[in-house]
């Protein structure tokens, strides 16, 4: 039970992170339009990362 916690746990994290990314591209493209390419590159980098987390919560709580 205490696996299924620790997944639960780095998916709200990750679901939390990947709405503030996309909250703040979001905002940075409408402050500067020209730099959208940029911050979207950047915003999927930063999503990629915060997913990644969970796997390894996966990942961790399996081998226990």
């Amino acid at each position: 039970m205490s696996g299924n916690l620790h997944i639960a746990a780095a998916a709200f994290g990750a679901a939390i992170g990947v709405g503030l990314i996309g909250m703040k591209a979001s905002e940075a493209v409408g402050r500067n339009p020209g730099a959208a390419t940029k911050i979207l590159v950047q915003a999927i980098l930063s999503t990629a990362f915060a997913e990644g987390i969970v796997f390894f919560a996966i990942f961790l709580a399996k081998g226990q």
